[in-house]
């Protein structure tokens, strides 16, 4: 397999994070928070708190701090649910966040202990979306990728991919849309083989000989797994070879590894 062009394709290491770089950490991050998201709209279930009290944080996780305190006996409403965290909503209007620990300990109705629903095999194979970020090698260059897919049933989905390749003498990014098929998607280790498209921008830094921007298309095809970890979370890993379309008479191979972990819903 070729080696490919330094002017075209970042060709060594570099460790300095760029902002765009920041910035797909960033939106993922956003992504996370927006999972598993029930309609607002929709009747909300009610609960009365049976432990002496049921701590309400300001965001979805531990480290936000604790703002209110609903005591024994009290009802509070179920707005949403995100990953292990229900954000609720007291009779007087007050919202905020609880974890599936207390949210075990809350009672229906009927008096019956609310029943936390959480992820399973069956969810995993059945998931709609997925968002995952990965890390790894694009022809000897850094690469970090941040992707979205959709399900259209369990053997197939879409992707779309957005990237950036950092390297000593040219930075980059790519852009695709992915067909995945996965012939074993009741797995908990499930492989599957993946074709798509898209382009490549790469930007040659300063040098003697000051290069051009360029923007070539790009196609491959791959191969990977994913691995059903626990709750709602996947470690994913795959490889690509890719084929760049230059504007020159050859055109330039890459191979490119992965490694990284998603969040279905």
């Amino acid at each position: 397999m070729s080696e490919p062009s330094t002017s075209t394709i970042p060709s060594t290491r570099r460790k300095t994070r760029s902002a765009f770089a920041d910035l797909l950490v960033v939106l993922f991050c956003q992504l996370i928070l927006t999972g598993n998201v029930q309609a607002a709209e929709e009747a909300l279930r009610q609960v009365a708190v049976a432990d002496p009290y049921l701590e309400m944080h300001t965001g979805p996780g531990r480290g936000y701090p604790i703002f209110h305190v609903v005591d024994r006996g009290e009802n509070v409403s179920i707005v949403v649910q995100r990953t292990d965290w229900y954000l609720v909503r007291t009779d007087r209007g007050t919202e905020g966040w609880v974890n599936r620990d207390q949210m075990e300990l809350t009672l229906n109705p009927d008096g019956e202990t609310f029943n936390v629903q959480r992820a399973t095999i069956e969810d995993f194979t059945n998931a709609k979306w997925e968002i995952g970020v990965l890390a790894g090698d694009f022809g000897g260059a850094n690469i970090v990728s941040l992707y979205g897919s959709y399900s259209l049933n369990p053997y197939v989905s879409v992707e779309a991919w957005g990237s950036q390749i950092l390297g000593n003498f040219s930075n980059g990014w790519t852009g695709s849309v992915n067909v995945v098929h996965e012939a074993f998607p009741e797995w908990r280790v499930s492989p599957f083989f993946t074709l798509g498209a898209g382009v490549i921008h790469t930007e040659p830094k300063s040098t003697i000989v000051q290069g051009e921007d360029r923007t070539d298309q790009i196609g491959h095809v791959g191969a990977g797994f994913r691995v059903y970890t626990a709750r709602r979370f996947v470690v994913r890993a795959e490889y690509k070879s890719y084929v760049v379309f230059t504007s020159r008479d050859d055109n330039e191979e890459v191979e490119e590894w992965k490694v990284g972990f998603a969040f279905f819903f």
